[in-house]
């Protein structure tokens, strides 16, 4: 036991949650690109809703085909609906934030996500705020600061989005890992895409005008839900085999992925004070990591 957390003994276990893991990292910055292509077209929260009608098609065939149909219980209502208000919030601000700041300083705030499962933990998973996670929180927040340069001149909704965002994504990933100790990934995914279904549906609708997706848009829109699927199945395997304090470091992987596709497809210039606080948030998420592994050897 470490912290109230009981890490795997088997080394292989981390390295497969740590694959799963590249899978995630794949997906995620697959989305981004189309949700940047359909955002002129879309509202977020449009977006949302056609994401999760898609992922909901593919999670009924799929449980239907593998026989999984009889995992799908309603156990856990109260922390499936915490988990994806959290996850459906962060989205949103995410999906809006990668329209109107950087591809690359948007994933660098949210990295700040494995931060903030340091910080929420011992709340929601009892987990033990150590004296090295605190001091890794603490750094990742100077790391904020750099990325954000919170000023007049700098500061933008965009940035706050994406910031926020970050806070979302670990309520998500706290609840996962939680949902993770009782249901099957069959049952995660599809109160996953079900709920955020009627979520997306109020949300887009409550102005009374819901856009219906162009022939050049549904391509992208499809792209999006499988993706976020995907992603979603390969951070639930992930968290299934190892802590998340573990897991969730191997995503910082998509900062220099997504700053590439941002040079090569929309001539994003790379932010210096981006990468320098991308890289402090990266070393206090890496010295959580390195104390929690001394500590299980």
């Amino acid at each position: 036991m470490v912290s109230g957390v009981t890490l795997p003994r088997d080394p292989g276990a981390v390295l497969r949650a740590g694959l799963w893991m590249l899978g995630a990292v794949i997906s995620f910055s697959s989305m981004a690109v189309a949700g940047r292509a359909v955002s002129f077209e879309l509202d977020t929260f449009e977006i949302m809703m056609y994401r999760s009608i898609v992922g909901f098609i593919i999670v009924i065939t799929l449980a239907r085909l593998t026989g999984q149909t009889a995992t799908i219980t309603a156990r856990s209502p109260g922390t499936h609906l915490i988990r994806n208000l959290s996850h459906f919030a962060g989205q949103n601000l995410w999906f809006y934030a990668i329209t109107v700041i950087p591809l690359a300083q948007v994933f660098a705030l949210e990295f700040t996500a494995p931060l903030w499962v340091l910080v929420l933990s011992p709340l929601l998973l009892g987990e033990r705020l150590t004296p090295t996670r605190a001091m890794a929180a603490l750094i990742g927040f100077v790391g904020i600061l750099i990325v954000a340069r919170p000023s007049p001149e700098t500061f933008s909704m965009g940035t706050l989005a994406a910031a926020t965002a970050a806070v979302g994504f670990a309520g998500s990933i706290l609840m996962t890992k939680r949902l993770t100790r009782t249901e099957t990934l069959t049952c995660i995914l599809f109160w996953m895409t079900l709920i955020q279904i009627v979520l997306g549906l109020i949300c887009a609708g409550i102005d009374g005008d819901i856009a219906l997706p162009s022939l050049a848009s549904a391509p992208w829109l499809i792209l999006i839900g499988c993706a976020g699927l995907l992603a979603h199945f390969c951070l639930t395997t992930a968290l299934s085999l190892a802590p998340a304090t573990l897991v969730t470091p191997v995503d910082f992987l998509r900062l220099p992925v997504i700053a590439i596709i941002g040079i090569l497809i929309y001539a994003e210039p790379v932010d210096a004070f981006v990468i320098v606080g991308a890289m402090v948030i990266f070393g206090a998420n890496y010295l959580n990591l390195w104390k929690e592994t001394r500590k299980s050897t």
